[in-house]
């Protein structure tokens, strides 16, 4: 859908955003009078200097108003500077106030909202299309606002000089207009294209290069290049269209100025030839400064608006993900200061898609202090389980009780203090090691943290790694193994001194030595705490004190290790003995 040429309320909204810095934005309005008027002065003390005292060789005169000319000079160039400085200066303000709420907004957001919005788009969102809302101010309204206000100041000084000269100047000006406004219309629709290209493109480089790795083991090097020359023409053919409307606009009027000029000099050229008292040599060359103080401000605003433009066209992106109130999770009003560790969920339902459900009236009863396994294929709902005892989504249906209290009745910083996750994919900061196990929490001390890593057995792990805990992990953590970034989020967790303890497959897929040391931080962590663990590998949670068997959605199985296997044709016997067979052949 096509924007507004001018959308009134958008603009209003953006403005309501100056309020804090109301000295600074009258300032720059004052600034911007200032400056006007400064550099309409300059043209009439020419004339009057050119008529009254070159002409008569007063040299006096000449001396007198050259020193006033100066003065006027330096009080332009002050007002330019504090205009332009201040104007800039609120409009770094201003981003850093909607940056800092957009961030909180997002942070806000349901895990749905991140599932369907590309990591791409709303760094784009958060970061280029936020500095483009800069230039509203910096290049654009202020800029508007004073090109405006000196052509109205030169024209009112011009009428007083010369009326029938400026006569030609006002006849010229709306064909500049008219040109002017199709320019605007064309570079309107072509700065839309070029913001969703931008969007584009940075997306796709955000996710390649994040997952460079997929790319290269699955040798499509080859393809994903061709992808980014196919993108990147677009982002191209976008700017292109921006130039190609430049390249027409501006010649044209720099012909209208000039033909507008050459009138001028032709007419007024003849009224003093033909002796008019009313046109002098000092209005012919004053005038040769107005025009281009009339006529560049002018087509200038042209392109000062289309920079106005793309910042309200990047406001209004910005503003959908503000008002994305239907994305935000409620918060209750009570505090879990701790759990005792009851779970249960009455007859959950849910989707990530409508109509197509992953749990299908899931009841399940967890005991204070009790250790369960959840158990079952690829899709069976088992990860989804822990999404939504943390809230990461809303359930279609049903309910579900921490220590016999609704969830949603719980401050969500509250819920998720008591909760803990370790999980399969382990998420690290390019930080040091300490940092990503606080998470930058200053609270807790390198003390704490040691003595920790003492009690789950990961001390003498991250004192062998160069710096110890001031090892910095890079990006994602790279610089560490799987089973390394698993022990970092063991202590992580132990730190935070859960309530409830969630082990999502948190001993698939690593080394011998680390799934010892990882049995070792288990056994510490989940001691005297309710623990809900999640594994493929069902040698891992034997000693559980009951384990859940989940398919397609339900439970379809329930009970302690020795009570499934002794089902004869139950779905976890099936389970177990296929895995303990693969094991033994392997």
């Amino acid at each position: 859908m096509q924007a507004k040429a001018f959308d009134t309320h958008l603009f209003k909204r953006i403005l309501k955003y100056t309020k804090p810095y109301k000295f600074r934005y009258y300032g720059v309005i004052l600034f911007a009078i200032l400056l006007s008027f400064f550099a309409a002065l300059r043209p009439f003390l020419l004339q009057i200097t050119v008529d009254n005292y070159i002409k008569t060789a007063s040299k006096t005169g000449l001396l007198i108003y050259a020193v006033i000319m100066g003065i006027a000079l330096l009080l332009e160039v002050i007002s330019q500077f504090f205009f332009v400085y201040w104007a800039n200066w609120l409009g770094q303000d201003i981003i850093k106030d909607i940056r800092i709420k957009l961030f909180q907004h997002m942070l806000t957001f349901r895990m749905k909202y991140f599932d369907n919005s590309p990591v791409g788009m709303l760094v784009t969102r958060s970061v280029s299309d936020i500095e483009q809302i800069a230039r509203i101010f910096s290049q654009g309204l202020f800029m508007i606002f004073s090109d405006l206000m000196k052509m109205f100041i030169c024209l009112i000084v011009m009428f007083y000089m010369n009326w029938q000269l400026s006569m030609i100047v006002v006849v010229a000006m709306p064909i500049l207009v008219y040109f002017t406004r199709i320019f605007q219309r064309k570079m309107q629709m072509a700065f839309e294209e070029v913001r969703t290209q931008v969007a584009n493109l940075n997306t796709f480089v955000q996710e390649r290069i994040t997952g460079m790795k997929i790319v290269q083991l699955f040798n499509r090097e080859d393809i994903e290049y061709e992808k980014f020359k196919e993108i990147n023409q677009k982002h191209n053919k976008a700017w292109i269209k921006t130039i190609f409307y430049n390249s027409i606009f501006f010649p044209i009027a720099d012909i209208i100025s000039s033909i507008t000029l050459g009138v001028i000099i032709l007419y007024g050229g003849f009224q003093i030839i033909n002796g008019n008292p009313f046109t002098t040599i000092g209005q012919m060359t004053s005038y040769t400064m107005f025009i281009g103080m009339l006529f560049n401000p002018l087509r200038q605003i042209a392109d000062k608006f289309n920079e106005m433009q793309m910042g309200m066209i990047a406001a209004n992106r910005v503003f959908d993900i503000l008002d994305s109130d239907n994305d935000v999770q409620t918060d209750g009003e009570k505090i879990a200061n701790h759990f005792n560790g009851n779970i249960l969920f009455d007859n959950v339902r849910f989707s990530y898609i409508e109509k197509e459900e992953v749990l299908k009236g899931i009841n399940l009863k967890v005991n204070a202090g009790e250790t369960i396994a959840i158990v079952g294929a690829t899709g069976a709902g088992k990860s989804t389980i822990i999404n939504l005892l943390n809230r990461f989504y809303e359930i279609n249906s049903g309910a579900i009780y921490i220590d016999n209290q609704n969830i949603n009745d719980f401050k969500l910083e509250s819920l998720r203090q008591q909760i803990a996750i370790v999980l399969q994919d382990v998420f690290l900061f390019a930080d040091t090691i300490h940092n990503n196990i606080t998470l930058n929490n200053r609270a807790i001390s390198r003390e704490e943290v040691i003595a920790a890593a003492k009690e789950i057995g990961v001390h003498k792990f991250i004192k062998s790694l160069p710096n110890g805990y001031d090892y910095d992990v890079k990006e994602r953590g790279v610089m560490l193994s799987s089973g390394q970034r698993q022990l970092i989020a063991f202590l992580r967790a132990y730190l935070s001194n859960p309530s409830i303890l969630i082990l999502d497959e948190a001993t698939s897929s690593i080394d011998t030595y680390s799934e010892e040391l990882i049995q070792k931080a288990t056994e510490t962590i989940t001691k005297g705490r309710t623990s809900i663990v999640i594994a493929h590998r069902l040698a891992t949670i034997i000693n559980a004190d009951k384990i859940i068997v989940m398919d397609k959605g339900q439970i379809v199985e329930e009970g302690s290790h020795q009570e499934l296997v002794n089902k004869a044709e139950g779905y976890y016997k099936k389970l177990y003995d296929s895995q303990f067979s693969a094991e033994n052949n392997s």
